[in-house]
């Protein structure tokens, strides 16, 4: 299978289930995956994003490697939402390696505060920061605040996933 050809075939959730089945755990073929993601144009990476969030989803462990370079590719400017909202979605399969704290609690916590990203991409955040927050009781703190600021303005599913959140960094009696 022609990996790119499949991605640029359609955009759609039977296609993105194409290329996870496709990838499976193959570790060349998710290199080939992330490659595409990364490398782009513009098109490719937009539409691999999904499939990526898919195939980590099933087998977390295949990012790990590829983590560094990810991440660094969502501090640049100008990415797009459907990029924004699957990386961010793929760290709240894993266990984010301790090294890499401060750069996704950075990412997240701007995309947070950001009243202008999508729902999906700010809810996506609290997650990964409310994960990331049970080895940093001081995010804990800031995480909190943050989102009971953000709690009047809400949508339905920001305030669903705000409970969960608040329920995971409760301190312990």
């Amino acid at each position: 299978m022609d990996l790119k050809k499949v991605i640029l075939q359609e955009h759609s959730k039977t296609q993105a289930l194409k290329i996870v089945r496709f990838v499976g755990i193959d570790a060349k073929r998710f290199k080939e995956l992330v490659q595409m993601f990364l490398e782009g144009p513009y098109r490719i990476t937009q539409q691999a994003a999904w499939p990526l969030s898919l195939c980590v989803q099933q087998h977390q462990k295949m990012i790990l490697p590829y983590l560094k370079k990810i991440l660094d590719f969502l501090d640049q400017p100008g990415i797009h939402d459907a990029v924004k909202r699957n990386i961010i979605r793929l760290l709240q399969f894993i266990d984010v390696p301790k090294r890499f704290h401060g750069q996704v609690a950075n990412v997240c916590f701007a995309f947070l505060q950001d009243k202008k990203e999508p729902v999906a991409i700010r809810v996506f955040s609290m997650k990964v920061l409310g994960d990331i927050s049970q080895y940093n009781p001081d995010l804990k703190r800031e995480l909190k605040l943050i989102i009971e600021d953000q709690l009047p303005y809400a949508s339905p599913g920001f305030l669903s996933r705000a409970k969960k959140v608040f329920r995971k960094i409760a301190d312990e009696p």
